[in-house]
């Protein structure tokens, strides 16, 4: 039973909590009045000087943020954690999926499509910020790349959050980090907007990553895998769409800093969201949080049962360490830096050297609208074969088609004479299906100690392929597409090799077995 002394603990971190979130909306508020002052020009603030209050509100976001990261620090964990030593959880593992399952479900895509709306929009402010700053489109380019920076960082550190302080409070901390990034759609200069997007890029960085910690360690196992793909899927596609339709419904209007300031209301409907989202009754045991996991367990349908002391697991470390780990993480870490350079590289440069060579603007348009198109179905694709077939060799078939599309490419600019929509076809099925499963696979792939760390820097090596192709594009070093088709060959067949050897099939397993 939960003492007077940790009672008064929790109702002061709540408030801490509640308290950092108002600090961070009214540090947001405080830089609307000049957004709304510059409606007479377009709601163009590009060399307008920062008012005190906007000043102001800069620091009520820090000392916000801040406040509400103190909030979400768990307290008592060492008198808890004995008084659970022992205990561990019985999953009905091949129980059927109950209404808060189907919740959580549901919530998780909503918060992903707040989540990955985000970094969605650049490609619409983009134009926006290149005629107000009168900059040119390589020193625009600079906000992308600082925000896939962002992400980079973000994967990894909310990675270790999650691990220490739990799934849902590094969640809620991200929330409140979109909220203050919002900021950016009042900043008067481009540099502000650079240093303020790497911030977006951190706070949505770990999100993707720790969701999927977190549902695996709550659904069934014989629901796990169909349902992480599904869920990481549909939140990416809802995101984008999302982006896309805020920009055609306010842009026109407010301009593109509107994109940046919906950060507010999406924010704080993603910490509103933190209500229903469970912590990891798996965490809550680890921390000695008994209680809490008990309630968690009842609403999800499993239970708690006593070990003997010679059965529970023994201290272990918080490193990745053995073979079979570092082999799984070498092997996830490079297959994600491969995509990463071929999704934001190699697919992004390729209209443009079909134009180059000769075919209408029009056959490269509509490879970038087909490549939408097939993206979609492509989730659900990954999610039956993830499910129903194999989690390991689905991976193993996507890397496969990814090299597959990457030879027809070099094919093509060697001048094969072969279509460009097949290479192009190929590789878009095989990268759509490489990122819808690889993050689900990593979060089944790695013992509860560090599925947080290992899934977030699984999703850093993604962004950071990215990242690569986007400084190649600002230095003017775009390689080749034939050389750089060429080049990624290569580790992507490394990676499919280290796949089939130190990849573990996942479907159906009990998770504990990791541990």
């Amino acid at each position: 039973m939960a003492t007077r002394a940790t009672v008064l603990s929790e109702r002061t971190g709540l408030w801490a909590f509640i308290i950092g979130c108002a600090a961070v909306t009214a540090g947001v508020l405080l830089h609307l009045p000049m957004f709304l002052a510059s409606r007479s020009m377009g709601y163009h603030m590009a060399g307008m000087p920062m008012d005190p209050g906007m000043i102001f509100g800069m620091g009520l976001i820090v000392g916000g943020v801040a406040l509400a990261a103190y909030g979400l620090v768990p307290t008592n964990v060492a008198r808890q954690r004995a008084a659970a030593a022992g205990v561990e959880i019985v999953a009905p593992e091949d129980a059927a999926l109950g209404p808060a399952h189907w919740g959580l479900m549901a919530v998780l895509v909503l918060a992903l499509i707040i989540d990955t709306m985000k970094p969605a929009s650049l490609g619409f402010t983009l134009n926006g910020m290149t005629h107000e700053y009168h900059a040119s489109t390589a020193t625009v380019s600079l906000v992308p790349f600082a925000a896939l920076a962002g992400t980079v960082t973000g994967s990894v550190v909310w990675g270790i959050i999650a691990d220490i302080y739990g799934r849902k409070a590094s969640i809620l901390l991200s929330a409140v980090m979109f909220v203050g990034t919002s900021i950016c759609g009042a900043m008067p200069s481009l540099a502000w907007n650079v240093g303020m997007c790497f911030m977006m890029g951190a706070a949505a960085g770990g999100m993707l990553p720790v969701t999927y910690a977190l549902l695996a360690e709550m659904m069934p196992s014989r629901h796990r895998g169909w349902s992480l793909v599904l869920v990481g899927g549909l939140g990416a596609v809802g995101g984008y769409f999302a982006a896309s339709g805020s920009s055609a419904l306010f842009q026109p209007v407010f301009g593109w800093r509107i994109l940046w300031l919906l950060n507010l209301p999406t924010g704080l409907a993603l910490v509103l969201l933190g209500a229903f989202i469970p912590e990891s009754a798996r965490f809550l045991i680890a921390r000695g949080r008994t209680g809490e996991a008990e309630q968690v367990m009842r609403r999800f349908g499993s239970s708690a049962r006593r070990v003997a002391p010679a059965a529970s697991a023994p201290a272990v470390s918080h490193r990745l360490t053995g073979g079979a780990l570092v082999g799984k993480l070498a092997a996830l870490s490079l297959t994600a830096l491969a995509w990463g350079f071929i999704n934001f590289g190699l697919l992004l440069w390729l209209p443009a050297d079909l134009v180059a060579k000769g075919y209408s603007t029009a056959v490269s348009s509509r490879l970038l609208a087909e490549s939408a198109l097939i993206a979609f179905p492509t989730v659900f694709l990954a999610a039956l074969l993830y499910s129903r077939w194999s989690t390991k060799y689905s991976l193993v078939a996507m890397i496969a088609v990814t090299l597959a599309g990457l030879a027809g490419v070099l094919w093509l600019e060697t001048g094969g004479g072969m279509s460009p929509v097949w290479p192009v076809a190929l590789l878009i099925v095989g990268s759509n299906g490489i990122i819808a499963i690889i993050l689900p696979y990593a979060a089944e792939s790695f013992p509860f100690r560090v599925r947080g760390r290992a899934t977030g820097w699984v999703a850093a090596c993604s962004k950071a392929g990215g990242l690569l192709a986007q400084l190649l594009g600002i230095l003017a070093l775009k390689p080749a597409l034939g050389l750089a088709a060429l080049a990624l060959m290569a580790p992507t067949a490394l990676a499919l090799a280290l796949v089939a050897v130190f990849g573990r099939e996942t479907r159906g397993r009990d998770l504990r077995h990791l541990d």
